[in-house]
């Protein structure tokens, strides 16, 4: 890989056998395919893309309004809207494959039964990793997002499993009394990896008008207003299970990147910086070299955790025990 030569290996990491140069992934959904930024960023120096949510059967999302600014931030409710596993197997794929970068892709559904055939559907050359949106209505249980409740976010890391036989990664939802219940349950059920935070719910009224923005009504809410929540999940989590974590949250610059990896994440994601500037992943993975030479660590694995109470990073790095 080009990144292998910029970095000199002493950013790679390896995410339960997802193998990345460097530890900067993208954040699904901020990110399209991968494809759409090529013109600004050679996709081969970044650690791994994460398409943008991938359903069985094409979809259309929300009607209206999909996304607002907000104050350090955004709102959107696109509503997963995205051409399908087949168009994403026949047409996105095998342009992807091109490039010397893990694939992961973001998954969802309506219940375990449909994540484990659209995992099943996935496991194919190309295909590095799923990334499970437990976000989603549980259409058996009354609407209830998967990610609320650790029984059913664990009966679909189950299904998962069982149909896909590379690193399977649960994304889990902010949106919870306790993100270490919900986290434990989907280590136990098997997941090789966690990524953390989705973004949390939010709305904005238009005042004029006396009526939310968002077609949805509710939305979304990403970017740097939601850090200080994501580091905070992220440094109880990485006291509670023995996965590999991937950060992410508002990221903007190797500083916040930083944080994480402190606090106990193996790899973090970038998203909706990369709206504004297209190329921020490259710029962050230089950033974090640097941090490296001034704090003199010679691996990333080296300070992964360092910011944990003494003894309570369950492992990953092989740092702590």
């Amino acid at each position: 890989m080009v990144s292998a030569k910029l970095y000199d290996g002493r950013l790679a990491v390896d995410i339960a056998g997802l193998k990345m140069q460097t530890p900067v992934t993208t954040a699904s959904g901020t990110f399209g395919f991968g494809l759409e930024f090529t013109d600004f960023l050679d996709l081969e120096k970044v650690g791994a893309v994460c398409v943008k949510g991938t359903t069985l059967l094409p979809r259309e999302g929300n009607k209206g309004q999909r996304a607002v600014e907000t104050p350090s931030g955004m709102l959107n409710c696109v509503g997963l809207e995205n051409p399908g596993s087949d168009y994403f197997l026949n047409e996105t794929l095998p342009k992807l494959r091109k490039y010397d970068v893990p694939v992961i892709v973001n998954i969802a559904a309506s219940s375990p039964e449909e994540y484990g055939e659209l995992a099943h559907k996935l496991d194919v050359d190309g295909v590095d990793a799923v990334e499970i949106n437990i976000s989603c209505p549980n259409v058996k249980q009354g609407g209830i997002a998967f990610g609320t409740c650790p029984d059913s976010a664990a009966a679909v890391v189950e299904q998962v499993k069982k149909h896909f036989t590379k690193t399977v990664i649960a994304k889990l939802s902010p949106n919870v009394t306790s993100i270490t219940e919900m986290a434990l349950a989907v280590e136990n059920a098997g997941t090789d990896a966690i990524s953390l935070i989705n973004t949390l719910i939010g709305m904005k009224i238009d005042i004029e008008r006396k009526r939310p923005v968002l077609g949805n009504i509710t939305g979304g809410l990403s970017g740097p207003a939601v850090r200080p929540v994501a580091v905070r999940m992220c440094y109880e989590v990485a006291q509670k299970v023995h996965v590999p974590i991937i950060g992410m949250g508002g990221i903007e610059i190797a500083e916040d990147a930083v944080e994480f990896f402190l606090c106990g994440a193996s790899a973090i994601a970038v998203g909706t910086a990369n709206f504004r500037n297209p190329c921020i992943a490259e710029t962050i993975s230089h950033g974090i070299l640097d941090y490296m030479n001034r704090h003199g660590y010679n691996k990333l694995t080296d300070m992964i955790g360092a910011a944990l109470p003494e003894g309570s990073f369950a492992l990953r790095s092989g740092r702590k025990e």
